[in-house]
């Protein structure tokens, strides 16, 4: 049987010691999901892949009401800045962007009690209000194939330059060379080394 959304909310609440409503927008975001592509969530399989957009509570709601977790490879982080996730389905290849409708606050805030600040506010409109006043669903189209994005749990190789090893299929073949991500000119840090040599533009250096 599916939770129901104040058990869910509960859950929420556990894992990150107090309830919050980017949590509710998640749980809700997920129960939609789970809607919208026919499938029994929280699942307790691999099936559906969630590419979140944010991180912190947001992605804690997606988790607890999808079954998505960064430990089974079924949750991952595409960092927008915003609060929208894809639902990929493994099976079919079906994919739905989900994202919050711009005009949700204002929503929230017609449902507002007087004596009420703004975050309660928030909090106790995304319970209740209809789903199409609080998001924008999409169809989408994966730019890469889905079996990347699964991949090969078991693959592994080693990197021609920094000799680190490679999990999952990520690497990436230069000139016949076997490279991982960072050594291929994709990466998010520079060591002291490379920063004194100059070799990395600071343009490049760190996450943007």
């Amino acid at each position: 049987m599916t939770p129901s959304l104040a058990e869910l909310l509960e859950c929420s609440a556990a894992r990150h010691k107090h309830l919050c409503p980017r949590q509710v927008l998640g749980v809700r975001m997920g129960l939609l999901a789970a809607q919208l592509m026919q499938l029994s969530l929280p699942q307790s399989n691999k099936r559906l892949i969630t590419i979140v957009e944010t991180d912190g509570c947001f992605a804690d709601g997606i988790a607890v009401a999808t079954g998505c977790e960064l430990g089974h490879r079924t949750l991952r982080l595409v960092d927008f800045g915003k609060v929208a996730a894809t639902f990929i389905d493994t099976v079919t290849e079906n994919a739905f962007r989900i994202s919050m409708c711009c005009e949700s606050r204002e929503h929230a805030a017609a449902l507002k009690n007087h004596n009420a600040s703004r975050w309660q506010a928030y909090l106790d409109a995304y319970k209740v209000m209809p789903a199409d006043k609080l998001f924008v669903v999409k169809p989408v189209k994966l730019l890469f194939s889905v079996a990347h994005l699964v991949s090969k749990p078991t693959h592994r190789v080693v990197c021609a330059e920094c000799r680190e090893e490679i999990f999952n299929q990520r690497e990436i073949v230069v000139e016949d060379r076997v490279l991982c991500a960072a050594c291929a000119g994709k990466t998010y840090y520079a060591s002291e080394a490379q920063l004194a040599a100059e070799a990395f533009p600071p343009a490049i250096v760190g996450v943007p």
